[in-house]
Protein backbone atom coordinates (compact mmCIF):
# COMPACT_ATOMS: atom_id res chain seq x y z
CA UNK A 1 0.00 0.00 0.00
CA UNK A 2 0.80 3.35 -1.14
CA UNK A 3 0.09 5.98 2.06
CA UNK A 4 0.44 9.72 1.99
CA UNK A 5 0.17 11.11 5.95
CA UNK A 6 -0.53 14.63 5.92
CA UNK A 7 0.43 16.67 9.54
CA UNK A 8 0.89 19.93 10.42
CA UNK A 9 2.98 18.62 13.50
CA UNK A 10 6.04 16.75 12.72
CA UNK A 11 9.02 18.07 12.50
CA UNK A 12 10.83 20.21 15.20
CA UNK A 13 8.66 19.68 17.81
CA UNK A 14 8.27 17.14 20.36
CA UNK A 15 4.64 15.68 21.16
CA UNK A 16 2.33 12.74 21.24
CA UNK A 17 1.18 13.61 17.59
CA UNK A 18 4.42 13.58 16.01
CA UNK A 19 5.78 10.58 17.92
CA UNK A 20 2.46 8.54 17.13
CA UNK A 21 3.14 9.07 13.46
CA UNK A 22 6.76 8.31 13.25
CA UNK A 23 6.18 4.76 14.94
CA UNK A 24 3.20 3.93 12.31
CA UNK A 25 5.57 5.25 9.51
CA UNK A 26 7.87 2.99 10.95
CA UNK A 27 5.79 0.18 11.69
CA UNK A 28 3.97 0.33 8.45
CA UNK A 29 7.34 0.58 6.60
CA UNK A 30 8.61 -2.45 8.31
CA UNK A 31 5.86 -4.63 7.13
CA UNK A 32 5.95 -3.56 3.30
CA UNK A 33 4.38 -0.59 2.60
CA UNK A 34 5.30 2.65 1.68
CA UNK A 35 4.58 5.84 3.34
CA UNK A 36 5.64 9.45 2.70
CA UNK A 37 4.80 12.10 5.18
CA UNK A 38 4.16 15.50 4.23
CA UNK A 39 4.55 18.71 6.60
CA UNK A 40 5.95 21.98 7.55
CA UNK A 41 9.14 22.50 8.48
CA UNK A 42 12.36 25.05 8.41
CA UNK A 43 15.48 22.73 7.58
CA UNK A 44 16.17 19.37 5.61
CA UNK A 45 15.00 16.09 7.45
CA UNK A 46 17.13 13.55 8.07
CA UNK A 47 14.79 11.44 8.19
CA UNK A 48 13.69 9.07 4.44
CA UNK A 49 9.84 9.82 2.91
CA UNK A 50 9.53 12.87 4.75
CA UNK A 51 8.65 16.05 2.11
CA UNK A 52 8.93 19.73 3.55
CA UNK A 53 5.64 21.38 2.00
CA UNK A 54 5.43 25.38 2.00
CA UNK A 55 6.24 26.92 5.44
CA UNK A 56 5.31 30.35 6.84
CA UNK A 57 8.92 31.87 7.72
CA UNK A 58 7.92 34.08 10.71
CA UNK A 59 4.69 32.41 12.02
CA UNK A 60 5.13 29.08 15.03
CA UNK A 61 2.49 27.94 17.02
CA UNK A 62 3.70 26.60 20.30
CA UNK A 63 6.68 26.45 18.78
CA UNK A 64 6.28 24.36 15.62
CA UNK A 65 6.16 25.19 12.40
CA UNK A 66 3.49 26.44 10.43
CA UNK A 67 2.00 25.11 7.14
CA UNK A 68 0.96 28.04 4.42
CA UNK A 69 -2.50 28.52 3.37
CA UNK A 70 -3.81 25.29 1.82
CA UNK A 71 -4.14 26.23 -1.82
CA UNK A 72 -0.49 27.56 -1.60
CA UNK A 73 0.39 23.65 -0.48
CA UNK A 74 -2.33 22.09 -3.35
CA UNK A 75 -0.36 24.36 -6.39
CA UNK A 76 3.02 23.27 -4.33
CA UNK A 77 1.65 19.53 -4.96
CA UNK A 78 0.54 19.44 -8.30
CA UNK A 79 3.82 21.47 -9.20
CA UNK A 80 5.96 19.03 -7.87
CA UNK A 81 4.25 15.67 -7.79
CA UNK A 82 2.24 15.72 -11.23
CA UNK A 83 1.41 11.67 -10.42
CA UNK A 84 0.39 12.38 -6.85
CA UNK A 85 -2.83 10.52 -7.77
CA UNK A 86 -1.48 7.91 -9.00
CA UNK A 87 1.60 7.69 -6.77
CA UNK A 88 -0.48 6.56 -3.53
CA UNK A 89 -3.42 4.46 -2.66
CA UNK A 90 -4.23 6.82 -0.08
CA UNK A 91 -3.88 10.02 1.87
CA UNK A 92 -4.15 9.97 6.02
CA UNK A 93 -4.31 12.81 7.63
CA UNK A 94 -3.71 13.91 11.22
CA UNK A 95 -4.53 17.67 12.73
CA UNK A 96 -6.75 20.21 11.20
CA UNK A 97 -5.35 23.09 9.66
CA UNK A 98 -3.22 24.17 6.49
CA UNK A 99 -1.34 20.88 5.66
CA UNK A 100 -4.31 18.95 6.82
CA UNK A 101 -6.88 20.88 5.34
CA UNK A 102 -4.99 20.80 1.40
CA UNK A 103 -4.85 16.94 1.99
CA UNK A 104 -8.54 16.90 1.98
CA UNK A 105 -8.52 19.33 -0.83
CA UNK A 106 -6.18 17.14 -2.90
CA UNK A 107 -8.10 13.69 -1.77
CA UNK A 108 -11.78 15.18 -2.95
CA UNK A 109 -9.98 15.96 -6.54
CA UNK A 110 -8.21 13.28 -6.89
CA UNK A 111 -11.07 10.96 -5.78
CA UNK A 112 -8.76 9.15 -3.53
CA UNK A 113 -9.39 7.25 -0.06
CA UNK A 114 -9.31 9.65 3.24
CA UNK A 115 -8.63 8.60 6.32
CA UNK A 116 -8.25 11.11 9.05
CA UNK A 117 -7.31 10.95 12.83
CA UNK A 118 -8.78 12.97 15.36
CA UNK A 119 -6.00 13.62 17.96
CA UNK A 120 -7.82 15.88 20.20
CA UNK A 121 -9.91 18.61 21.59
CA UNK A 122 -9.25 21.84 20.02
CA UNK A 123 -11.82 23.49 21.87
CA UNK A 124 -10.00 23.20 24.71
CA UNK A 125 -6.90 24.54 23.16
CA UNK A 126 -8.44 27.35 22.82
CA UNK A 127 -9.69 28.09 25.87
CA UNK A 128 -7.07 27.08 27.69
CA UNK A 129 -4.16 28.63 25.36
CA UNK A 130 -6.03 31.69 24.20
CA UNK A 131 -6.39 34.57 26.41
CA UNK A 132 -9.57 35.84 27.17
CA UNK A 133 -10.26 38.79 25.20
CA UNK A 134 -9.50 36.58 21.69
CA UNK A 135 -11.03 33.61 22.43
CA UNK A 136 -14.25 34.05 20.57
CA UNK A 137 -12.20 36.03 17.88
CA UNK A 138 -9.96 33.41 17.44
CA UNK A 139 -12.50 30.25 17.22
CA UNK A 140 -14.56 31.93 15.41
CA UNK A 141 -12.30 33.10 12.56
CA UNK A 142 -10.24 29.52 12.39
CA UNK A 143 -13.58 28.38 12.16
CA UNK A 144 -14.96 30.69 8.94
CA UNK A 145 -11.92 29.81 7.47
CA UNK A 146 -12.14 25.99 7.73
CA UNK A 147 -16.00 26.46 6.24
CA UNK A 148 -14.30 29.01 3.97
CA UNK A 149 -12.41 25.95 2.47
CA UNK A 150 -14.03 22.73 2.94
CA UNK A 151 -17.96 23.92 2.64
CA UNK A 152 -18.25 21.95 -0.58
CA UNK A 153 -16.86 18.85 0.37
CA UNK A 154 -18.22 18.47 3.76
CA UNK A 155 -20.72 19.91 6.61
CA UNK A 156 -20.84 20.19 9.77
CA UNK A 157 -24.59 21.18 11.37
CA UNK A 158 -24.46 24.52 13.16
CA UNK A 159 -23.97 23.80 16.58
CA UNK A 160 -25.80 25.63 19.62
CA UNK A 161 -24.05 26.85 22.97
CA UNK A 162 -24.81 24.11 25.73
CA UNK A 163 -24.05 23.21 29.01
CA UNK A 164 -21.83 19.75 28.06
CA UNK A 165 -18.65 20.29 25.64
CA UNK A 166 -19.43 23.75 24.28
CA UNK A 167 -20.34 26.73 26.95
CA UNK A 168 -18.67 29.59 24.53
CA UNK A 169 -19.07 30.82 21.38
CA UNK A 170 -15.28 29.81 21.01
CA UNK A 171 -15.91 26.41 21.99
CA UNK A 172 -19.37 25.80 20.29
CA UNK A 173 -17.08 27.18 16.80
CA UNK A 174 -14.14 24.55 17.53
CA UNK A 175 -16.72 21.91 17.64
CA UNK A 176 -17.90 22.50 14.15
CA UNK A 177 -14.74 22.89 12.87
CA UNK A 178 -13.41 19.29 14.66
CA UNK A 179 -17.04 17.87 13.18
CA UNK A 180 -16.31 19.09 9.50
CA UNK A 181 -12.83 17.69 9.63
CA UNK A 182 -14.23 14.53 10.54
CA UNK A 183 -17.09 14.31 8.26
CA UNK A 184 -15.01 15.13 5.03
CA UNK A 185 -13.03 11.29 5.89
CA UNK A 186 -13.88 8.07 4.35
CA UNK A 187 -12.65 7.23 8.17
CA UNK A 188 -12.57 8.72 11.11
CA UNK A 189 -9.84 7.22 13.76
CA UNK A 190 -9.41 8.65 17.43
CA UNK A 191 -7.07 7.39 19.82
CA UNK A 192 -9.91 6.61 21.98
CA UNK A 193 -14.08 5.75 22.32
CA UNK A 194 -14.20 8.74 24.99
CA UNK A 195 -13.38 10.73 22.21
CA UNK A 196 -15.02 9.18 19.45
CA UNK A 197 -18.43 9.57 21.66
CA UNK A 198 -18.31 13.15 21.41
CA UNK A 199 -17.76 13.30 18.04
CA UNK A 200 -21.01 11.70 17.28
CA UNK A 201 -22.34 13.72 19.94
CA UNK A 202 -22.04 16.58 17.77
CA UNK A 203 -22.28 15.56 14.45
CA UNK A 204 -19.59 12.67 12.91
CA UNK A 205 -21.49 10.93 10.38
CA UNK A 206 -18.81 8.90 9.57
CA UNK A 207 -17.58 5.34 10.88
CA UNK A 208 -15.40 6.44 14.25
CA UNK A 209 -13.20 3.62 15.30
CA UNK A 210 -10.64 3.74 18.43
CA UNK A 211 -6.96 3.06 17.53
CA UNK A 212 -4.37 3.54 19.92
CA UNK A 213 -1.25 5.65 18.96
CA UNK A 214 0.55 2.70 19.81
CA UNK A 215 4.19 2.79 21.25
CA UNK A 216 7.63 1.87 18.56
CA UNK A 217 8.63 -2.09 19.49
CA UNK A 218 12.31 -0.61 18.98
CA UNK A 219 11.40 1.38 22.72
CA UNK A 220 10.98 -2.35 24.39
CA UNK A 221 14.14 -3.40 22.68
CA UNK A 222 16.45 -0.47 23.68
CA UNK A 223 17.56 -2.40 27.43
CA UNK A 224 16.24 -4.69 30.08
CA UNK A 225 13.63 -2.73 31.77
CA UNK A 226 13.45 -3.13 35.19
CA UNK A 227 9.99 -3.47 37.59
CA UNK A 228 10.29 -0.66 39.36
CA UNK A 229 10.58 -1.01 43.69
CA UNK A 230 11.15 1.88 46.18
CA UNK A 231 11.55 0.50 50.06
CA UNK A 232 9.68 1.76 52.48
CA UNK A 233 11.28 3.57 55.55
CA UNK A 234 14.55 4.09 53.40
CA UNK A 235 14.50 7.55 52.36
CA UNK A 236 15.14 6.82 49.19
CA UNK A 237 13.08 9.76 47.01
CA UNK A 238 10.26 8.60 44.89
CA UNK A 239 11.39 9.71 41.22
CA UNK A 240 8.55 11.17 38.91
CA UNK A 241 9.44 12.06 35.23
CA UNK A 242 7.10 14.39 33.24
CA UNK A 243 7.55 13.60 29.42
CA UNK A 244 5.65 16.20 27.82
CA UNK A 245 5.05 19.61 26.90
CA UNK A 246 5.24 22.60 29.46
CA UNK A 247 2.08 24.30 28.77
CA UNK A 248 -1.20 25.43 30.23
CA UNK A 249 -2.94 22.74 28.23
CA UNK A 250 -0.82 19.69 30.09
CA UNK A 251 -1.74 21.59 33.50
CA UNK A 252 2.16 21.86 34.50
CA UNK A 253 1.64 24.76 37.41
CA UNK A 254 -1.32 22.89 39.18
CA UNK A 255 0.79 19.89 39.38
CA UNK A 256 3.54 21.70 40.82
CA UNK A 257 1.36 23.07 43.20
CA UNK A 258 0.54 19.98 44.36
CA UNK A 259 4.68 18.96 44.61
CA UNK A 260 4.39 22.69 46.84
CA UNK A 261 1.91 20.54 49.46
CA UNK A 262 4.13 17.23 49.16
CA UNK A 263 7.35 19.33 50.34
CA UNK A 264 5.59 20.54 53.37
CA UNK A 265 5.33 16.92 54.74
CA UNK A 266 8.11 15.54 53.42
CA UNK A 267 11.58 15.84 50.85
CA UNK A 268 11.45 12.07 49.99
CA UNK A 269 10.99 13.10 46.48
CA UNK A 270 12.48 14.43 43.26
CA UNK A 271 10.46 15.25 39.94
CA UNK A 272 11.87 15.74 36.44
CA UNK A 273 10.50 17.61 33.75
CA UNK A 274 11.31 16.81 30.22
CA UNK A 275 10.06 19.10 27.94
CA UNK A 276 9.91 22.98 26.69
CA UNK A 277 6.78 24.98 26.53
CA UNK A 278 4.93 28.01 27.02
CA UNK A 279 4.78 27.40 30.89
CA UNK A 280 8.71 26.86 30.94
CA UNK A 281 10.06 29.93 32.53
CA UNK A 282 6.63 30.58 35.02
CA UNK A 283 7.54 27.01 36.33
CA UNK A 284 10.97 27.45 37.28
CA UNK A 285 10.14 30.59 38.76
CA UNK A 286 7.39 28.88 41.13
CA UNK A 287 10.13 26.33 41.70
CA UNK A 288 12.26 29.28 42.90
CA UNK A 289 9.81 30.56 45.04
CA UNK A 290 8.43 28.32 46.66
CA UNK A 291 11.38 26.15 47.99
CA UNK A 292 11.20 23.39 45.44
CA UNK A 293 14.84 24.18 43.74
CA UNK A 294 16.42 20.59 45.58
CA UNK A 295 13.25 18.65 44.80
CA UNK A 296 13.00 19.55 41.02
CA UNK A 297 15.09 19.61 38.05
CA UNK A 298 14.14 21.17 34.50
CA UNK A 299 16.12 19.64 31.71
CA UNK A 300 14.14 21.44 28.54
CA UNK A 301 13.69 19.68 25.21
CA UNK A 302 16.00 16.50 25.21
CA UNK A 303 16.26 13.77 21.73
CA UNK A 304 13.96 10.80 21.98
CA UNK A 305 16.07 8.31 23.11
CA UNK A 306 17.55 10.78 25.77
CA UNK A 307 13.48 10.57 27.24
CA UNK A 308 13.49 6.64 27.07
CA UNK A 309 17.20 6.60 28.84
CA UNK A 310 15.26 8.42 31.83
CA UNK A 311 12.67 6.79 32.13
CA UNK A 312 14.80 3.88 33.27
CA UNK A 313 15.48 4.91 36.98
CA UNK A 314 11.79 6.50 37.56
CA UNK A 315 8.93 5.11 39.40
CA UNK A 316 6.43 7.46 38.60
CA UNK A 317 5.04 9.19 35.34
CA UNK A 318 2.86 12.01 35.55
CA UNK A 319 0.33 13.15 33.07
CA UNK A 320 -1.83 16.35 34.11
CA UNK A 321 -3.94 16.87 31.34
CA UNK A 322 -8.00 17.06 32.00
CA UNK A 323 -10.37 17.51 29.45
CA UNK A 324 -8.47 17.05 26.60
CA UNK A 325 -9.41 13.92 25.37
CA UNK A 326 -5.92 12.96 24.35
CA UNK A 327 -4.65 9.57 25.05
CA UNK A 328 -1.09 10.75 26.25
CA UNK A 329 1.60 8.55 24.54
CA UNK A 330 3.86 9.70 27.77
CA UNK A 331 1.60 7.26 29.80
CA UNK A 332 1.48 4.82 26.69
CA UNK A 333 5.64 4.66 26.69
CA UNK A 334 5.70 4.40 30.22
CA UNK A 335 3.23 1.16 30.40
CA UNK A 336 5.36 0.16 27.63
CA UNK A 337 8.60 -0.10 29.72
CA UNK A 338 6.78 -1.38 33.18
CA UNK A 339 6.61 2.26 34.11
CA UNK A 340 3.36 3.13 36.72
CA UNK A 341 1.76 6.38 35.94
CA UNK A 342 -0.37 9.36 38.05
CA UNK A 343 -2.81 10.97 35.95
CA UNK A 344 -5.68 12.89 36.71
CA UNK A 345 -8.19 12.99 33.96
CA UNK A 346 -11.18 9.97 34.67
CA UNK A 347 -11.36 9.64 30.80
CA UNK A 348 -7.68 7.76 31.03
CA UNK A 349 -9.16 5.10 32.45
CA UNK A 350 -10.27 3.59 29.00
CA UNK A 351 -6.21 3.61 27.99
CA UNK A 352 -4.10 3.33 31.17
CA UNK A 353 -2.55 0.01 31.16
CA UNK A 354 -4.56 -2.42 33.96
CA UNK A 355 -3.71 -1.67 37.38
CA UNK A 356 -0.19 0.39 35.61
CA UNK A 357 -1.70 3.67 36.85
CA UNK A 358 -3.55 5.21 39.09
CA UNK A 359 -5.40 9.02 39.76
CA UNK A 360 -6.66 11.40 42.45
CA UNK A 361 -10.42 11.54 43.31
CA UNK A 362 -10.69 15.03 41.27
CA UNK A 363 -7.94 17.24 39.24
CA UNK A 364 -6.59 19.68 42.26
CA UNK A 365 -3.19 20.36 43.51
CA UNK A 366 -4.69 18.81 47.06
CA UNK A 367 -6.02 15.37 45.56
CA UNK A 368 -2.74 15.04 43.71
CA UNK A 369 -0.71 15.84 46.27
CA UNK A 370 -2.38 13.16 49.11
CA UNK A 371 -2.00 10.38 46.09
CA UNK A 372 1.88 11.40 45.83
CA UNK A 373 2.12 11.10 49.80
CA UNK A 374 0.25 7.65 49.79
CA UNK A 375 2.68 6.42 47.20
CA UNK A 376 5.84 7.76 49.27
CA UNK A 377 3.70 6.19 52.43
CA UNK A 378 3.11 2.80 50.92
CA UNK A 379 5.54 2.28 47.76
CA UNK A 380 5.03 -1.52 47.71
CA UNK A 381 2.07 -0.12 45.22
CA UNK A 382 4.51 0.67 42.98
CA UNK A 383 6.00 -2.05 42.69
CA UNK A 384 2.72 -3.83 42.28
CA UNK A 385 1.84 -1.25 39.14
CA UNK A 386 4.95 -1.87 37.65
CA UNK A 387 4.33 -5.85 37.26
CA UNK A 388 0.71 -5.02 35.72
CA UNK A 389 2.14 -3.18 33.28
CA UNK A 390 5.02 -5.52 31.84
CA UNK A 391 2.02 -8.07 32.40
CA UNK A 392 -0.34 -5.64 29.66
CA UNK A 393 2.55 -3.71 27.74
CA UNK A 394 1.48 -5.87 24.19
CA UNK A 395 -1.37 -4.03 24.59
CA UNK A 396 0.37 -0.61 23.43
CA UNK A 397 3.19 -1.58 21.11
CA UNK A 398 2.64 -0.25 17.80
CA UNK A 399 2.99 -4.11 16.30
CA UNK A 400 -0.21 -4.46 17.62
CA UNK A 401 -2.28 -1.10 16.91
CA UNK A 402 -0.76 -1.59 13.67
CA UNK A 403 -2.99 -4.20 12.93
CA UNK A 404 -6.18 -1.89 13.57
CA UNK A 405 -4.70 0.97 11.61
CA UNK A 406 -4.72 -1.69 8.62
CA UNK A 407 -8.36 -2.62 8.97
CA UNK A 408 -9.25 1.27 8.97
CA UNK A 409 -7.20 1.42 5.44
CA UNK A 410 -8.60 -1.49 4.30
CA UNK A 411 -12.28 -0.22 4.64
CA UNK A 412 -11.71 3.13 3.08
CA UNK A 413 -10.13 1.76 0.24
CA UNK A 414 -13.57 -0.47 -0.14
CA UNK A 415 -15.30 2.57 -0.98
Amino acid sequence: MRIAIFTDLYLEIAGGIPSSISAQKKELEKLGHSVTVFCPGFSKPEEKNVIVLPTAKFIKINGAPTARWPKIIVKFIKENYPNFKSDFDLIHVHYEAGASIAAILLAKEFNLPLVQTMHGREDMAIAVNVPHPFKTFAGTALNKIHRSYLKNYCTAKKINRDDYLAPTIATKNMWELMVREANCADEVITPSQHFADKLKHYGVKKPITAVSNGVSDEVVKLRDWKVRTLKKGSHEPLRIIWTSRLSREKRILPFLEALKIVKNQTDDFYFTAVGDGNELEASRKFVEENNLAKNVGFLGAVPHEKVMELLENQHLSIINSYGFDTQGLTILEAGAVGLPVIYCDKDMDQVVLKDAGIRPDDESPEKMATLILDCIKNPEIIEKMSRAAFKNRGEVLQSTQIKNLLKVYEKALKK
